[in-house]
């Protein structure tokens, strides 16, 4: 029992990049944890730590053989990669955590220089402008479901890494981007729009997994030349789980993150710390100056009345 859970953990096509950014994330996450705890409460440090198991199991463990050769577990592993691990990384905040992580000489003389340099900052501005982030959460589903790319990946071992690796890191971006909880600025998104984001990417992951889920032609007949893990299921079952994975649980985490997002707008205004509300500040500020200073003299001289 105890082999076989250790075997599970065996990477199926093992990855140095994999364990690279995994250990360097781990090392960050840990170093800053301690070094500032008060950034990471623990209900934010499990978010996180089970997050990056959810992601280190979609990408290097055992799960890729059953995920090469089922394709309800290929959307498993995919709902895991690009939804469920990255929900929770982002939903822990763990960005100041991690930055504290490093040390000082290397955060001044590398990390601040990195990211105010123009093509970095150009090239953050164009990926997480707000369509373009929904266009490759959407986009990078329906490419890697289309069945003539799909047939492919899971022939060509390089190819498949691509695809695991690109639905894990756009899934980082996307939640990280929409789960915000900070105002704008510093944050990219306004709350409305870390609303509406999650909520445009809904209907296209409903229509595709409905089309793969009540569909009787078999889409994706890889999974039969290659062999199936679970022996004696049909084609169309396999194919039609994978489809209402992808159409219910996966839409469903769009539709928290929408709820989430809404409640940070809510927060964010009771504590008055939406741009509108600072703009009222303002004037009430302004308002108050003028009052006071047109009616400065009079005030003075009634006080020293009042005092005599």
């Amino acid at each position: 029992m105890v082999l076989d859970f250790l075997r599970w953990w065996v990477p199926w096509e093992p990855s140095v990049t994999v364990v690279v950014v995994f250990g360097a994330a781990v090392w960050l996450y840990w170093r800053g944890a301690r070094r500032s705890p008060m950034t990471a409460p623990w209900h934010r440090q499990l978010m996180f730590w089970i997050g990056l198991l959810i992601l280190y199991t979609g990408l290097h463990t055992r799960l890729d053989y059953y995920a090469e050769h089922e394709f309800f577990i290929h959307r498993i592993q995919h709902m895991g990669l690009h939804h469920m691990g990255p929900f929770l990384i982002a939903l822990a905040y763990p960005g100041v955590t991690m930055r504290r992580g490093l040390p000082v000489g290397w955060r001044t003389r590398w990390l601040k220089p990195a990211l105010a340099w123009a093509p970095v900052r150009g090239f953050f501005d164009i990926l997480l402008h707000p369509f373009v982030a929904a266009l490759l959460f959407v986009g990078l589903i329906y490419l890697w479901l289309w069945p003539a790319v799909h047939f492919d990946a899971m022939l060509d071992w390089r190819l498949y890494r691509v695809m695991n690796f690109s639905m894990a890191a756009d899934g980082v971006l996307f939640f990280w981007l929409v789960l915000d909880h900070r105002p704008r600025p510093p944050a990219r998104l306004s709350p409305g729009m870390r609303i509406f984001v999650p909520l445009a990417v809904i209907f296209p992951q409903i229509l595709v997994g409905a089309y793969i889920s009540l569909t009787q032609v078999d889409l994706y007949p890889i999974y039969s030349l290659c062999g199936r893990a679970i022996a004696g299921m049909p084609a169309l079952v396999d194919q039609h789980l994978g489809g209402l994975i992808l159409w219910i649980p996966s839409s469903m985490m769009s539709v928290l993150a929408a709820l989430i997002a809404f409640g940070h707008w809510l927060r964010l205004d009771t504590k008055g710390r939406l741009p509108r509300n600072r703009r009222q500040r303002e004037l009430i500020r302004a308002r108050n100056a003028a009052a006071a200073q047109s009616a400065g003299p009079e005030a003075l001289a009634g006080s020293t009345e009042k005092s005599a």
